[in-house]
């Protein structure tokens, strides 16, 4: 199996042959990946180096023209450097792009802090008009990426190392319904929805799955709530920061009695190297912490 990134380069490479509106801008990250596709189009495939600012204002600049970005770097270097680039240059000239990261929370954990960003989802959630994507399988990646360029809107695409075996019919609009159960709803973003699934096997409860957060599906969470009973218990697990999603949850349902919980990546940064694995456990990801934590919240009412 291919990794999202390793789809996201070829996908991407074919899609320049196609499409005469679509440019790439790089920051040294897969520039190798894409040099027979800067080859063929090297006026639509630009590398400005290690200089992110600058690839954020490359891009703006390109889609004043009429053409479509692809903007592509490691996620604290897409969202966090630049930040105030994408406001400015995305967000207040109304400009349209599409933004796509490697490297998760921390899919490479010996590069150290510098290069994980489980904040980048909660930062862009800031600003106006951006939709999000966190696919869990190349495949989805693939379809989210397809659907993203054929736009002029502001996209956010989040790929990550970390993978489902299986990919399911994701159209870049809403949550998909897995399973329904009457305990409560467990909503699983992007890779962890296998942990999840594990997790809540054996629970009589609702599991939906998420690879599109933003714009947050409010009515299939609201759909869900309302098969449970009176009063609802929400779980979201999510690949980044934990609690991201957990407002939009509560927006959804403020008329209706209920709780919601945020599981994700902590706050606290952990400074030892390790493995994506190691730092998934540490974060309680895996499917043995993540099973406690949701029963425990679900039979606590």
């Amino acid at each position: 199996m291919d990794t999202m990134r390793e789809r996201f380069i070829s996908t991407t490479s074919r899609l320049l042959d196609d499409d005469p509106r679509l440019a790439v801008v790089l920051a040294d990250i897969s520039a190798d990946g894409f040099a027979p596709a800067r080859e063929a189009h090297p006026d639509r495939v630009i590398n400005v180096g290690i200089r992110e600012q600058l690839l954020i204002g490359v891009g703006g600049g390109l889609a004043l023209t009429g053409l479509r970005p692809v903007v592509h770097t490691f996620a604290s270097f897409l969202v966090e450097r630049p930040f105030e680039q994408i406001k400015l240059d995305f967000g207040h000239q109304d400009t349209g792009a599409v933004l796509v990261s490697a490297g998760g929370s921390y899919d490479w954990p010996a590069g150290g802090f510098t290069h994980m960003a489980p904040g980048d989802v909660a930062l862009l959630d800031t600003l106006d008009g951006w939709t999000i994507h966190v696919p869990g399988h190349p495949d989805e990646a693939e379809a989210l990426l397809r659907k993203a360029v054929t736009g002029d809107d502001r996209v956010y695409v989040r790929l990550s190392l970390q993978q489902n075996e299986t990919p399911l019919p994701v159209t870049g609009e809403g949550f998909l319904t897995l399973r329904e159960g009457r305990s409560g709803v467990v909503v699983a973003v992007g890779p962890m929805l296998e942990a999840v699934a594990e997790a809540v096997r054996d629970l009589d409860v609702t599991l939906l799955y998420a690879t599109t957060v933003r714009p947050f599906d409010s009515a299939t969470l609201r759909r869900a709530v309302g098969g449970t009973g009176a009063a609802a218990d929400v779980v979201i697990v999510e690949p980044y920061l934990a609690g991201t999603s957990t407002a939009a949850a509560n927006d959804a349902l403020r008329d209706l009695p209920h709780r919601v919980l945020g599981l994700g990546v902590g706050r606290k940064e952990l400074r030892r190297y390790g493995q994506m694995d190691e730092h998934l456990t540490a974060h309680r990801l895996d499917a043995a912490s993540l099973r406690e934590d949701i029963g425990g919240f679900l039979g606590a009412r």
